[in-house]
């Protein structure tokens, strides 16, 4: 096969044109032309409205004699792959969304039989717990749109996107293919796999694990865990069901749980687990009509295009910036919450991206010198209390919620936007910080300056977008434990990545230190 490189398409390409595209470009006939795999698209906008599709191919070919300066191209879809031994202990991994997943998947590669802990409810149960939460306001503490199968990543877009370029990351997108992701995100700019799709692909996962010996144990919290000289012996777990306690002996316990588990970052500060406190990102959630991104962005309505995203950010003279997040085209703002007597919002797409809406987070940056104290949970507790101010403001599942207009006090403080969720109209700056407020409205004229419509009065604003990342870091060394050996602070809410790729990709790196620090 032969890599054929940046082929450009109108929107309504079809297969007979990519066949006279390349029989043009390669000076064949059509007949040579065995047949071709899409290696990348993109889109190119830069001249609209003439918007192209932009493919790489390898293409096969009945001879390749006459074909001179493509390079030759073999495609690779392999995932993860380990030489697969008899270990002599089971690593316990706390925790099943991205980091804990792919953590516990390559442990099982390597025939280690992890034991996965999730106080969460497998992604069926969960649905409805979630479901049950948007309806009534009565909140699961350890089952809700943060815990349980998948992460917090299930009831969201399924971004692929990472700043990563190695070889896990690509490693992590062919293991949710193999696990029935669409087919696209192998080749696609922006991959993405869609929360109906992500419910599939973790249960097929999980049913991987199993598979080749492991276990996963859903409504079972992790609760404390021993050691002997300065390494990790034993694990306590609760079942949930019954509220028994129970241990698991183990040389080795991969702490995957999220930017939301308050609980356990206390615990380790407890018992003298080494935290540092870490910046984040606050602001709120901003909703649009898509149609009108689409022609910001595309300078037509075309229905060959996907709905149109955008990724914008401003530095501001104060130092801060102001930045989207998490964008989900044709997507809907997510209610959501982790205790009692707080609030939060996320945002979520179907595979489709078919609803009218679009949405996406605007942040602004917060750092360690605005928690008001040298306290290694500082930051936990300043990202909980404008939560619960949040919460205050509705008293209910609502998201509190204003126009851009009447947040930015102009005139006109009409919304043009039909709310794709519970909201209650009410002033937001009350639920955020004064320099979050004030940054915001410096930089929503800036960011619409960048994307025409972006920022218009009659735009949503809903609050508050507080769980982007986690405020805390967990000490690990280069082996990747602390200084309880065996002891593997994992993924996002450990302060080592942000979004499921490099989340995933830290499981896998976790995975691989156990394998090279134990000998069986």
């Amino acid at each position: 096969m032969i890599r054929v490189d940046n082929l450009s398409f109108s929107p309504d390409y079809n297969n007979d044109t990519i066949i006279n595209k390349l029989s043009s470009v390669l000076h064949i006939k059509t007949n040579d032309i065995l047949g071709y795999t899409i290696v990348k698209k993109s889109i190119d906008a830069r001249r609209k409205p003439d918007v192209k599709i932009m493919l790489t191919l390898a293409v096969e070919l009945k001879s390749y004699n006459n074909v001179k300066g493509y390079e030759n191209i073999e495609l690779d879809y392999t995932g993860l792959k380990y030489e697969n031994f008899e270990r002599d202990f089971r690593p316990v991994v706390v925790g099943f969304g991205p980091a804990g997943m792919f953590c516990a998947l390559a442990l099982s590669y390597m025939g280690y039989k992890p034991i996965v802990i999730e106080q969460g409810m497998d992604v069926d149960n969960r649905e409805k717990e979630v479901e049950n939460f948007w309806q009534t306001g009565v909140i699961n503490p350890l089952s809700n749109v943060q815990f349980g199968e998948g992460g917090a990543g299930t009831f969201s877009d399924g971004k692929l996107n990472t700043n990563l370029n190695n070889k896990y990351c690509k490693m992590v997108i062919n293991e949710f293919y193999k696990h029935g992701a669409p087919k696209e995100i192998l080749y696609i700019n922006k991959p993405h796999i869609g929360s109906d799709n992500l419910k599939t692909v973790v249960k097929n996962i999980r049913k991987s694990i199993i598979d080749m010996g492991g276990e996963v144990r859903f409504n079972t919290q992790f609760v404390d865990y021993e050691c002997v000289d300065d390494t990790i012996n034993k694990v306590f777990v609760k079942n949930i069901v019954d509220n028994t306690v129970y241990t698991i002996d183990t040389k080795a316990l991969v702490l995957c749980v999220g930017h939301s588990a308050r609980y356990t970052f206390n615990l380790l500060y407890d018992k003298g687990i080494e935290l540092k406190q870490k910046p984040f990102a606050m602001g709120v959630r901003i909703e649009q009509n898509q149609k009108d991104i689409n022609f910001s962005q595309y300078g037509k309505a075309d229905s060959h295009l996907p709905p149109a995203d955008y990724k914008l950010a401003v530095h501001l003279p104060s130092g801060r910036s102001v930045f989207t997040f998490c964008m989900c085209p044709g997507g809907v703002v997510v209610n959501s919450a982790s205790d009692n007597g707080e609030i939060v919002t996320n945002g979520m797409s179907y595979f489709a991206r078919d609803k009218v809406n679009a949405n996406s987070a605007v942040l602004v940056n917060v750092v360690p010198e605005d928690y008001g104290s040298d306290h290694p949970l500082a930051g936990v507790e300043f990202q909980s209390r404008y939560e619960r101010l949040a919460y205050d403001l509705t008293k209910s599942v609502e998201c509190p919620a204003m126009s851009v207009g009447a947040f930015l006090g102009h005139k006109n403080t009409a919304l043009k936007v039909v709310p794709s969720t519970k909201i209650k109209l009410c002033d937001i700056s009350k639920c955020l910080p004064k320099f979050v407020t004030e940054s915001l409205k410096e930089g929503l004229p800036l960011l619409n300056k960048k994307l025409k419509g972006f920022s218009d009065d009659g735009n949503l604003l809903i609050g508050i977008e507080s769980r982007s990342s986690s405020p805390v870091t967990i000490v690990r060394d280069d082996t990747l434990q602390t200084k309880i050996k065996g002891l593997y602070p994992c993924g996002e809410g450990a302060g080592y990545a942000g979004g499921i790729v490099s989340s995933a990709v830290d499981g896998i790196k976790v995975a691989e230190s156990i394998l090279n620090n134990f000998d069986n």
